[in-house]
């Protein structure tokens, strides 16, 4: 079953992005590098709750 997320900037904290993720084999918080506008650089996006 897919879960939709929300992605924050680690540095800013601003939610930019949505992504769907496989709850049933991924259990561990999803990471991911994306261009950030607020910021204008590529960081860590985390997901948030």
């Amino acid at each position: 079953m897919r879960k939709k997320v929300i992605l924050a900037c680690s540095i800013c904290s601003s939610r930019n992005y949505s992504s769907y993720k496989n709850s049933t084999t991924q259990s561990e918080r999803l990471e991911v590098r994306k261009f950030c506008k607020r910021c204008g650089t590529h960081t860590l996006h985390r997901e948030t709750k």
